[in-house]
């Protein structure tokens, strides 16, 4: 009779990215007062450079959410909700920087189609919702290149998904 415990389970990808369209109607939620605030604050102008700023909002208000999440419990509220985590390769907690690095590159799944809309002048909704489902799939694949179906900017923040167990209903 054997002591170890039994192996950390990855999450399917299924469960994964079923959890990443969760994550999106959250965040959605978030970035919507986030961007009601600064249009208030910057009352309703649009210029070139508020434009931009609203864009840095957007930016740096999701990053805060990820990188505040994974460095401290080490998942989001949906991560939480499907019974995802990200720690550090060894199981340790996720330190700061490599939450940063996991969310720079986790860019990924939109940036590039981003990129080639603009290069490529792409503007109606029909050709960026394509770029970006191309683009989306293209970063999905990249987990099935690794053993551990880990995705490219887990691979690159030294970070990976594990699956926690359900909780004991006994235990409670």
């Amino acid at each position: 009779m054997s002591n170890s415990k039994p192996p950390i389970a990855t999450p399917t990808v299924k469960r994964r990215l079923i959890s990443m369209v969760y994550e999106a109607f959250l965040l959605t939620a978030v970035e919507a007062l986030a961007i009601f605030i600064y249009l208030v604050a910057t009352r309703l102008q649009h210029t070139p450079a508020i434009d931009h700023g609203r864009n840095a909002v957007f930016f740096l208000v999701a990053a805060a959410y990820f990188i505040h999440a994974w460095s401290g419990s080490g998942h989001t509220l949906a991560m939480k909700t499907w019974r995802i985590k990200v720690v550090k390769l060894g199981y340790a907690k996720v330190p700061l920087r490599a939450a940063a690095i996991r969310y720079l590159m986790a860019w990924g799944w939109f940036l590039p189609a981003l990129v080639v809309c603009y290069v490529f002048g792409l503007k109606t909704t029909g050709q960026v919702g394509s770029a970006i489902a191309i683009g989306a799939v293209a970063w999905g694949l990249t987990a099935f290149l690794d053993k551990d179906r880990q995705f490219l900017h887990d691979k690159v923040a030294g970070t990976r998904l594990i699956q926690l167990p359900k909780a004991n209903a006994n235990s409670v």
